[in-house]
């Protein structure tokens, strides 16, 4: 079984088949009362309210039943302000950890990168060694980041191509393949200088990689951190699930407390205990495809297969309501599946994404929560949001319109949280 499956039921069984029979539990213990959150500045309307309504529900409900009920958040401008995945890349630009790719064949680091970014690649980095000595050669430092930031080389052609929308993003996947060669152990410390170095910037810092001004900050949000400690409490079994390489996302979720067992991100395969730029598999995808990540419709299939335990095409189906998170949390589009599966509250963050703003403030089922960013929150969005025309992006790219569950489209929404 793999170590981060973790279904109530499965370890119910497991107790009750490996423990001896113990006194029933003090009925104090049982009736205390469930926590609340303790953070209220930052907090939109009702939301609070409504999140220590849930909590208390589903908390009498685990003491008088047992289970854990599931809590999924995403992590980056979710759980905290910026990325990490971000804040990782420009570390290991800026203290030469990217090796150059077998051959010099930047091919090879990902089946969706272009052959305009793979040329222009090459021509930026010098071959051979044992890393790129991007803390100095600044024009393969811009390359690099500008084919993961942008999309594009610096000389404006397409970086990556031929891949499903709904499953992937290759540049969240590319910073995961950069890391071929290195063991996890190694990826968990560059995280770890990282981390240490985006914490104790001042909010706004900014940092030099290659030639360009960067982001230099991270901040974790006071309120979700709160939150997440407070479900744990109550007895809610909470995950993380990142678009980040999986080392990465580990190291940053120790530091609220929440174990790597419990955390899900861009998982890579090894050989000989050494990332290789390959990932393993979900539902219909095999361990080396490398067509789907924890992205969109991929992050529905990974919390299906690793938490709950859903195995082949039907993890990547929606699950029976009995069986899925009753609260989810999330910041953009990249989230908008597994907050849709959500029974209870999805709470959103908004950062003015079209498809996730569409579908939290046509609020259908009264299920959504809409919270500005706690730190730098966005300006009212002056236009809709144009979920009747382009507020949907296809598995092809293209735009189109956000549509129900019954096929009906979400007419246009305004910005009203803000």
């Amino acid at each position: 079984m793999n170590h981060r499956l973790r279904t109530s039921a499965a370890v119910a069984a497991l107790a009750l088949a490996a423990t001896p029979l113990v006194p029933a539990a003090p009925a104090q213990a049982k009736h205390r009362p469930c926590p609340t959150l303790t953070v209220s500045t930052g907090w939109y309307g009702d939301n609070k309210a409504r999140l220590d309504r849930l909590i208390a529900d589903h908390c009498a409900d685990a003491r008088r039943k047992g289970e854990k009920p599931l809590a999924v958040f995403d992590w980056d401008n979710t759980v905290i302000k910026n990325d990490v995945g971000d804040a990782t890349l420009y570390w290991l630009l800026r203290n030469d950890r990217v090796r150059p790719p077998r051959n010099d064949d930047w091919s090879t680091t990902s089946r969706h990168l272009t052959p305009a970014a793979a040329t222009a690649l090459r021509a930026a980095c010098p071959a051979g060694g044992r890393t790129l000595p991007t803390a100095t050669d600044t024009r393969c430092a811009d390359e690099i980041r500008s084919v993961y930031t942008d999309s594009a080389t610096t000389g404006g052609a397409t970086a990556f191509a031929g891949f499903d929308h709904r499953r992937t993003e290759p540049q969240y996947a590319w910073l995961a393949q950069l890391l071929r060669g290195w063991t996890t152990r190694e990826v968990e410390s560059f995280a770890a200088a990282a981390r240490a170095e985006n914490l104790a910037a001042p909010q706004g810092a900014t940092q030099r990689v290659g030639t360009a001004r960067v982001t230099g900050w991270i901040r974790h949000y006071d309120q979700q951190r709160d939150l997440i400690h407070t479900l744990r409490r109550a007895g809610f079994d909470v995950w993380i699930v990142s678009a980040s390489p999986e080392p990465v996302v580990d190291v940053w979720a120790r530091g609220i407390g929440i174990d790597p067992a419990h955390a899900i991100g861009i998982r890579n395969t090894t050989e000989r205990g050494r990332l290789t730029s390959h990932f393993k598999g979900c539902g219909t995808v095999r361990d080396g495809g490398d067509t789907m990540i924890t992205y969109i419709d991929g992050k529905r299939c990974w919390i299906n297969q690793e938490i709950l335990g859903v195995r082949g095409p039907a993890a990547e189906r929606v699950q029976p309501a009995s069986r899925r998170q009753v609260l989810a949390a999330g910041d953009s589009d990249t989230d908008v599946s597994f907050l849709r599966d959500a029974t209870g509250l999805r709470l959103v963050l908004n950062r003015n994404k079209d498809e996730l703003m569409c579908r939290a403030y046509e609020n259908g089922d009264g299920r959504w929560l809409v919270n500005p960013l706690f730190i730098e929150p966005k300006a009212r969005k002056t236009t809709p949001y144009p979920c009747a025309t382009t507020g949907y992006t296809a598995d092809d790219g293209t735009a189109r319109p956000v549509r129900r569950a019954d096929g009906s489209v979400i007419p246009d929404q305004e910005d009203r949280v803000y």
